[in-house]
């Protein structure tokens, strides 16, 4: 199809019933949407002019809610699909190249006939798209090239992921493009964990990109990391009366490496006075036995850490279980508990090295203020600095959007709603 011919169905509406499962069926946001992809389609014809069969393709952000660092011990999370998205206007050939065009960004350029680690990439986007192309070449997908267009409105920095969304975008496009979409969700997600371990060279688990990839709320059990428990839920918070809020508190992430690695590092100097590697393979009462001695071996907060992972790897199972059961005051318990066993025992609310600033304690405070009993907050992501997150009942939505944007900018708060459909190809 024709980039004209896509700008003609926008206009008519014809894709707003698509459009609608991705974003919501209010009118003004299904507008913006609309006005989105046709500028994204003009900006793909300025820069690819003359391709005549073209696709587009979305792939949204993530919000963790439950199981705060407990992907890269092997445990239990539990996270949802929101509709922030990276979209992609893409036209395939068979021209032996990959060639996207980022928003905001510079053209990346990849040969399908070097599809190696390139030292000099790592920690760009074109490495990810470069490993990609490579897993799937290695699985015997003939890819011939396209070129795209991709525009994000996936927070960076915000704890969504948007990194995550757009590996997911590329593995769909060069599924859906080249391999009649059989690789599926969860290989997808495992195609952009190796690009972003081996290519962007980035440690990362798996959590992010398999709910983006998956879409809706996910609840994932990694004790086989190669082979992760998915389980997809559709309960519906809007029509509970509940809205998604993320806050960025504005923090700055500079020189907090160091906090995020020793979280893990932590953990696993607990388990390996158990011979394992990760705290998932160890025996939670044989843990507990052993605390008095683990004092003078690891320290106070590596123990703390440790019991906030076995605490908060069932609580993650629980609230899936209670999203299942639609028992909205279980889960609601079970989310309070998981936000104070962050603040107290995992202590990532704000860095040790950075004490005067405290914004994300300081959004929860104001947080609780406003809910009361209504509704909860807890820190959103890594933690650290950065983003919370709440869910807030639907008639305090705008006054509580309204406070946190008076305390931290205009613009800081965005009301979100969880997507139920992941990486996909809108045709």
């Amino acid at each position: 199809m024709k980039h004209t011919e896509w700008i003609d169905r926008l206009n008519s509406g014809a894709l707003n019933e698509k459009l609608s499962v991705l974003y919501g069926g209010e009118q003004s946001v299904l507008d913006a949407q609309r006005r989105r992809f046709i500028r994204a389609l003009a900006r793909f014809d300025e820069i690819f002019p003359g391709r005549d069969d073209i696709r587009l393709f979305s792939a949204p952000g993530r919000s963790e809610i439950g199981g705060n660092h407990t992907d890269h011990q092997r445990g239990c999370a539990l996270a949802a699909a929101v509709n922030l998205d990276v979209i992609a206007v893409v036209a395939f050939h068979e021209e032996g190249v990959i060639r996207v065009f980022s928003e905001g960004y510079y053209l990346s350029e990849v040969s399908l006939d070097d599809l190696g680690v390139h030292s000099e990439e790592k920690g760009g986007s074109i490495s990810l798209i470069r490993g990609i192309a490579a897993r799937f070449a290695r699985m015997g997908v003939h890819i011939g090239g396209f070129d795209a267009y991709t525009t994000s409105d996936v927070l960076s920095g915000s704890g969504l992921s948007s990194s995550a969304a757009f590996e997911t975008l590329v593995g769909t496009i060069i599924d859906a493009g080249c391999n009649n979409s059989r690789a599926g969700a969860v290989e997808i997600a495992k195609i952009g964990q190796y690009a972003e371990n081996v290519y962007f060279g980035k440690g990362s688990g798996l959590l992010d990109q398999t709910v983006c990839a998956v879409g809706g709320f996910v609840f994932l059990d990694f004790q086989d990391a190669e082979n992760p428990v998915v389980v997809q839920h559709d309960f519906d918070f809007e029509a509970a009366g509940y809205r998604l809020c993320i806050t960025d508190t504005k923090g700055s992430h500079a020189d907090l490496t160091g906090e995020y690695t020793a979280v893990p590092a932590e953990m696993k100097s607990v388990a390996r006075c158990f011979g394992k590697d990760v705290l998932r393979e160890v025996d939670e009462q044989a843990f507990f036995d052993a605390i008095p001695s683990l004092r003078g071996r690891v320290g106070d907060r590596a123990i703390l850490r440790a019991l906030h992972f076995f605490g908060e790897n069932r609580r993650a199972a629980l609230e899936a279980d209670a999203l299942a059961r639609g028992d909205l005051k279980a889960f609601f318990r079970y989310y309070r508990e998981s936000a104070d066993s962050s603040a107290n025992l995992l202590q990532n609310l704000y860095a040790a090295q950075k004490p005067q600033e405290q914004g994300i304690p300081l959004a929860i405070a104001v947080s609780k203020r406003i809910l009361g009993d209504a509704g909860a907050v807890r820190v959103h992501g890594g933690g650290f600095a950065g983003t919370i997150q709440a869910f807030v009942p639907t008639d305090k939505t705008e006054a509580y959007r309204k406070e946190m944007d008076a305390l931290f900018g205009q613009g800081s708060c965005h009301v979100l709603r969880v997507r139920p459909a992941g990486g996909i190809s809108i045709i």
